[in-house]
């Protein structure tokens, strides 16, 4: 794609060119100002649903096709269809997002647009609950935002905001926002649905219900329970527990408030990369390991003793995997106070607390011994996860007179996130079997002893303990400007963020905490973000938008292996420049979104298994493809991303030129579905080229379509019963490997479950 990338490197021109065309059209189309024709009929059969308002990553509450920015949105029901197993892997559904939800339940790797995944989680992509962040940063090892978020019969929808002004109404989230949305009551209704495994054991059970309570105050509540296998045949119930979320909102005259709550206590199976090999550049099982349903913690492993925090030790059912604990109480209010003014206040405290156990491989048995490997038990206490976050906007109407019409938007956003984690990572011989490993070598797992063989695991890096509090405080104002048919707005963001804390590390000799070894954590970062874009509607159903933009993400824990954190040196940050143009248009039932995109990265790295810092700047430029299709009782929607990127310069120079890892140069997404009467099958596809898996471009990830299906069956007006498989075709299919070749992480194989639906 080298026309295209020549092409949109030339965009700020391009930006300016096109911004100029819609000052003059403009002119021809003041009459445009307000639309109050009824709806047309290609709007009516939008399934983009262009007409509906956006809430996240604008200063302004309007429709899709008014913003100048990419939007996704994913409805409840689009939610059951898509057939996903975790709230990650269902932003596999959306374009130009890319999710490599191949962990689990949590710790997926999330980016968009050929931004680079050099880092764990999702460094560039702000996750948000509720229009908060469930985490200030993205990429905390260990602990991403992901982990502390479930999707239940409480979510109402998805809203996700790729590029545009995401990088000035949200800190840390240059790439992209994306917004989990729960019900309110608005509408009285709810549900209960009970899940089990076909094949497999699970049982889970989903329920919600909101209504009025009379005189403008309604509720939400939500939740659900499980138990079972955790979608391999682990043979044991690593999956066990649940969420209660609830609200209450009371309305008036001029606005509403709302409290919530959230009580999240979940244990679930952390999946690491298994064992593989590499020969010309091709990865290869290895016999008994199957990277579709290997899972190596089994009771042959059940306990790990590891030294804590506080200098003593802990032990650890294994079979606890990512458990984590979230208690979340959330304020939330919208007043107009007259004169033109209005504000908006979000507020939300939790404490997040858990641990993290997964087994790593340390080797792929090539250490002497053909039956068996080492296995690194990552065993991770997220001692102290909790924030608190404050989200506060005033906003100003001016009309005037000529029919333009000027939103002056002035916020602040206050946030405080503790990040204290303590490591401890045991080693074990296994033995190379991908179903029930044995341990041949226990002595990593001392009884008497307070600890063993983690005191020596990758040379003894990862005996560590720290406790930081980061506190940010992001100033930012925004306009935007009503030209009729042309709306053009602008947004400023200054991210001021203080770092205060400690990092201690372990004497690996004296078997305990090395107190001389103890490192004060004392900066501060700052940047200015900004953003720039415009939107024109030549008619109800044919808009086109531009924009430029300047974004930042800090980092946290990242930093924090041997570099001075006392103020004494500069602190690398991580940003993107982007540019973007596209067009929106709808008719006779099909509706399109297409996005030109060019993404400049600039960031620093440290990866804990190679033990390296990088710094590294990377460009991806492609083109972003959003449609629905539906005629009759067929329904279609998918999308695809195009992307073309490089690694334009490293302090590794052997890398420059070539392709970042594990980008491929196209991913596809496809829902068709159809229906017979109350009979509806349907079908999720999720498609990628092949990539490469390490930044040397020595090792192939061949290309894969996932496919997940369901068949919906409606036995009576509010009962309805439904089987879906995950990975139907039981396909391999490879997101990551570790730059020597010896490990590599794949879907889950095929899993089947069914559901019986009652709807009241």
């Amino acid at each position: 794609m080298p026309a295209l990338t020549t092409h949109i490197r030339r965009c700020p021109t391009a930006l300016a060119a096109i911004s100029l065309a819609l000052l003059q059209l403009s002119a021809q189309a003041q009459s445009t100002t307000r639309d109050t024709s009824p709806p047309s009929p290609a709007a009516e059969k939008d399934g983009l649903k262009l007409d509906l308002v956006v809430m996240t990553g604008t200063s302004t509450r309007s429709s899709k096709m008014k913003q100048s920015v990419s939007v996704s949105t994913v409805d409840s029901e689009q939610i059951a269809k898509t057939g996903a197993t975790s709230a990650t892997e269902l932003l596999r559904s959306v374009p130009g997002l890319r999710s490599e939800s191949t962990g689990g339940e949590g710790n997926a790797n999330v980016t968009v647009r050929g931004v680079p995944l050099s880092a764990g989680g999702s460094r560039y992509v702000q996750m948000q609950e509720d229009g908060l962040p469930l985490l200030m940063f993205g990429d905390i090892a260990f602990g991403t935002a992901d982990q502390f978020l479930r999707v239940d019969y409480s979510t109402d929808r998805l809203e996700v905001i790729r590029g545009g002004s995401a990088s000035t109404l949200a800190s840390n989230s240059p790439g992209g926002i994306v917004n989990f949305i729960s019900k309110t009551g608005a509408e009285k209704g709810g549900s209960i649905g009970l899940t089990a495994g076909l094949g497999n054991e699970l049982f889970r059970l989903d329920a919600n219900y909101g209504a009025s309570l009379g005189n403008g105050t309604s509720f939400h509540i939500g939740g659900f329970q499980r138990i079972g296998e955790g979608g391999r045949p682990t043979g044991q119930n690593v999956e066990n527990g649940g969420q209660i979320k609830a609200n209450l909102t009371q309305k008036f005259d001029k606005g509403y408030v709302r409290l919530s709550l959230k009580l999240l206590d979940d244990k679930t199976p952390s999946l690491l990369p298994v064992p593989v090999t590499v020969s010309n550049g091709n990865i290869h099982t290895i016999p008994g390991i199957d990277p579709r349903t290997a899972f190596f913690l089994t009771p042959s492993l059940a306990k790990d003793t590891s030294f804590n925090k506080d200098g003593g030790t802990t032990t650890s059912s294994t079979r606890d995997g990512l458990h984590v604990k979230s208690q979340a109480v959330g304020f939330e209010a919208g007043v107009d106070l007259g004169n033109e003014y209005s504000i908006d206040e979000k507020f939300r405290r939790s404490s997040n607390s858990g641990r993290f156990i997964a087994l790593f491989p340390g080797d792929n048995g090539n250490n002497g011994s053909a039956k068996s490997f080492t296995g690194v038990l990552f065993n991770t206490s997220l001692d102290n996860f909790d924030n608190t976050f404050n989200d506060i906007k005033l906003s100003k109407v001016i009309k005037t007179s000529g029919g333009v019409k000027t939103t002056l938007v002035g916020g602040l956003f206050y946030g405080v996130q503790n990040v204290a984690q303590t490591w401890f990572w045991n080693r074990y011989n296994l033995t190379l079997d991908g179903e029930n490993a044995k341990v041949v070598d226990a002595a990593g797992n001392p009884t008497s002893a307070p600890a063993g063989l983690g005191w020596t695991t990758f040379g003894g890096c990862c005996t560590r303990t720290w406790d930081v509090q980061y506190t940010e405080t992001s100033p930012y104002v925004a306009s935007t400007v009503e030209f009729g048919a042309l709306i053009v707005d602008g947004s400023l963001r200054r991210d001021q963020q203080k770092a205060r804390g400690y990092t201690l590390n372990g004497d690996n000799t004296a078997q305990t905490w090395d107190t001389a070894s103890q490192k004060t954590v004392n900066y501060d970062v700052k940047h200015t973000s900004y953003s720039l874009g415009a939107n024109y509607a030549f008619n109800p159903n044919l808009a086109a938008f531009a924009r430029a933009s300047n974004g930042v993400a800090f980092s946290a824990d990242r930093l924090l292996y041997g570099n001075p954190l006392d103020g004494s040196v500069p602190i690398s940050t991580n940003e993107i420049d982007q540019v973007e143009a596209g067009v929106k248009w709808r008719a006779k039932g099909l509706s399109v979104f297409a996005t030109l995109f060019n993404a400049r990265t600039n960031e620093s790295n440290y990866e804990v298994t190679t033990q390296k810092f990088s710094a590294t700047k990377y460009e991806a430029s492609g083109i972003e493809l959003e449609a629905a299709y539906a005629i009759g009782d067929f329904r279609l929607s998918g999308g695809a991303t195009f992307t073309d990127a490089e690694i334009r310069s490293s302090n590794n120079a052997a890398i420059v030129g070539k392709k970042p890892r594990r980008q491929a140069d196209f991913i596809y997404q496809i829902a068709p579905s159809y229906a017979w009467g109350d009979l509806e099958l349907g079908a999720a596809l999720v498609g990628s080229g092949k990539s490469y898996g390490d930044d040397d471009n020595t090792i192939r990830m061949k290309g894969y379509t996932l496919v997940n299906a369901f068949v919906n069956y409606q036995l009576s007006p509010q009962a309805m019963l439904s089987v879906s498989a995950n990975n139907l075709f039981n396909t391999l299919a490879y997101t990551e490997i570790e730059g020597d070749g010896h490990a590599a992480r794949a879907f889950n194989g095929r899993t089947v479950r069914a559901t019986l639906k009652y709807s009241f």
